[in-house]
């Protein structure tokens, strides 16, 4: 029942629903027809997506201002907008120091990852993979992510139309549909450039949904000052925690350290980032928007953070969730969402402000997956084995894998309805699959010596090191009985990326007190913001150990351009002939590659292309289309 005389009435304790009105529909549907309309505008203008450049990369002619507003929306789902709000709720700011991960989180990507992967003049960042390694790496890299993401997709488009659903009594399926279709009709048409612009106005929408939100409920709780006045009798605001355990779920420790590493596997590596940067006009605006990134980053957790407080202030511990006033309930995301239903009762609207704003974190999002799923199967799964495909084969076939992801994420989205509990295992192996990633791409880039062998076992190693962790954990939970308690615990299942984290934090488990663990489960119980920390680094060493054991890489057979000299410059104290002994690459190569600032333009590389189409043909080459164009880029 969608419609009723007494629209924003209180949530009766039978059915606990309210409902949207009539101008709620029309702000939510205006959402999807913008949406749309941006997708119309970039597929009938400009070149009208006719090469793959422009479909996967926009043609590299993306600003600073646009692909920083992307990077800002793509990891911002529904899900982490009402995630952060029930972490603040459930365990106080605490959670606000996130923050300091930020700064390191976002300049090592500026500074290390960007310059590589720009220079290399890549489409997809698997395509580094094979430069490095060799091609089995580049197809074991993408499969993983292709697995990654597209269990996450269709997860991130149910789950908040279930709370949705659960709240207001809006028809479950006609939201994932209508998202799922609108989303798959402007990626489809549009490519990467209506993807950017969607997210630039879907940002938007997030922003005044969540400040409306904070200043409505605010000023129904007497003010900010009595919001914080509650907040702090009701032990809300947390002082800085220096506690070194790792099994502590957050401390000064855990976000500021071990969130950088989650920082790192979502701004670093992650295809639909990457695909950001690369999308830049030159390696400068790509930099750039990391740097404009980061006050936007802390923007939205601040106002996560308000939210949180705000709805303390309204509710404090005797939330609608821990009374049972509202039986079928199962998690804070609904609660958030009973929480906006409720301060907007009385303002016709406002709600179907919120509900697009939290769409609009859910387009973000799948919109970037389909793009670069799109891609990866496209530049490392296709291309590599048709050679002799067309640009306008290649185009036709990149927007039909980009129709067909979406396709697949509307399966997923009903897969996860028949999943029950197991969606936390679905969430969480989202997280699991970061950290072995992005240490498969830092033993690459920052140990010359490291071989294919080395990366192959390392990732594998990884890989079953994150699982067996991570279902460990959730094994172990499942176990325990929950009672519902005052206070909540969530569960640690991991999630990557500064914002996605908030997914894990809002799949809300009850957990009674426990003796403090020992042993394996104390490992099972490690904090969720050390996983990525962990699964890479059992990656790197485990890559090392292999490689010496079957033979160090040599300087001569490696790609230029695709190590980054850190360890060089952490050894700068050391005469240069010592230190490239124990490096085994000089600088050289990389400075070179600095100079050419990656700003050689598309159509040049096509001409050089074709000019030696014959003589590629007549001789063996590498198996990566990008081999003379790193050999001309580094020399």
């Amino acid at each position: 029942v969608l419609g009723s005389p007494d629209h924003h009435s209180p949530a009766s304790p039978t059915t606990g629903t309210m409902h949207f009105t009539t101008p709620d529909y029309v702000i939510f549907a205006l959402l999807l027809v913008a949406s749309t309309c941006i997708g119309l505008f970039y597929a009938l203008s400009g070149g009208r997506q006719r090469t793959t450049q422009e479909f996967l990369l926009a043609d590299r002619s993306m600003s600073c201002l646009p692909v920083s507003l992307s990077l800002l929306a793509t990891f911002q789902s529904a899900v982490a907008i009402l995630g952060a709000p029930s972490e603040i709720y459930t365990y106080g700011t605490q959670y606000w120091f996130l923050g300091v991960s930020y700064f390191l989180g976002l300049l090592i990507p500026a500074h290390v990852f960007i310059p590589v992967f720009y220079r290399l003049r890549l489409t997809s960042a698997y395509e580094y993979l094979e430069l490095r390694f060799n091609k089995t790496v580049r197809i074991m890299g993408t499969v993983t992510f292709i697995f990654q993401m597209v269990i996450y997709m269709g997860v991130v488009l149910y789950a908040p139309a279930l709370a949705l659903n659960a709240v207001t009594g809006f028809d479950l399926w006609g939201a994932v549909l209508a998202m799922g279709l609108v989303c798959t009709l402007y990626t489809t048409l549009g490519g990467l450039k209506a993807v950017i612009w969607t997210d630039v106005f879907q940002t938007i929408v997030m922003f005044a949904g969540q400040l409306a939100v904070i200043i409505v409920g605010a000023h129904q709780a007497g003010g900010m000052g009595e919001v914080w006045r509650k907040a702090m009798n009701g032990s809300r605001i947390a002082s800085l925690d220096l506690n070194p355990d790792p099994t502590e779920r957050h401390t000064f420790w855990t976000l500021g350290v071990g969130g950088v590493f989650l920082m790192l596997a979502l701004y670093g590596v992650n295809q639909a980032q990457v695909q950001r940067y690369l999308s830049s006009r030159t390696e400068r605006e790509a930099v750039m928007s990391c740097y404009v990134v980061f006050p936007c980053q802390q923007v939205v957790l601040c106002l996560g953070c308000l939210m949180g407080l705000v709805m303390y202030a309204r509710y404090g511990e005797e939330s609608p969730v821990y009374r049972q006033a509202i039986p079928h309930f199962s998690s804070c995301l609904q609660m958030v969402l009973y929480f906006v239903m409720d301060v907007f009762r009385d303002l016709p609207g406002l709600p179907g402000l919120f509900v697009a704003c939290l769409f609009s974190g859910a387009l973000s999002t799948i919109s970037s997956a389909f793009n670069s799923l799109a891609t990866v199967t496209m530049e490392d799964l296709i291309k590599p084995f048709c050679p002799a495909m067309t640009e306008a084969k290649a185009t036709l076939l990149s927007k039909g894998l980009a129709l067909a992801y979406g396709l697949v994420c509307l399966t997923m989205a009903y897969v996860a309805s028949l999943m029950g509990s197991v969606l936390q295992a679905a969430f969480s192996i989202f997280g699991m699959v970061g950290g072995p990633l992005l240490g498969l791409f830092c033993l690459g880039m920052f140990f010359p010596w490291a071989n294919s062998t080395g990366a192959i076992v390392g990732l594998v190693a990884g890989l079953a090191m994150a699982f067996w962790i991570g279902i460990g954990n959730f094994v172990s939970r499942m176990a325990v009985p929950t009672p519902l308690l005052p206070i909540i615990n969530a569960t640690t299942m991991p999630l990557r990326g500064n914002m996605t984290t908030a997914v894990m934090t809002t799949l809300i488990t009850s957990i009674t007190a426990k003796p403090k663990p020992t042993g394996v489960q104390a490992l099972y119980n490690l904090s969720y913001l050390w996983y990525s920390a962990h699964n890479s680094t059992t990656v790197v060493i485990v890559g090392l150990i292999v490689s010496l054991l079957t033979g160090p890489m040599k300087e001569k057979d490696l790609t230029p351009g695709t190590v980054y000299p850190v360890l060089g410059n952490l050894l700068f104290f050391l005469p240069e002939r010592y230190r490239e002994k124990l490096c085994s690459i000089n600088t050289q190569p990389y400075q070179m590659a600095q100079e050419s600032n990656g700003v050689a333009q598309h159509k040049e590389e096509e001409k050089i292309e074709k000019d030696k189409k014959d003589e590629e043909r007549a001789s063996p080459q590498p198996s990566c289309r990008l081999a003379h164009t790193v050999q001309e880029t580094a020399l």
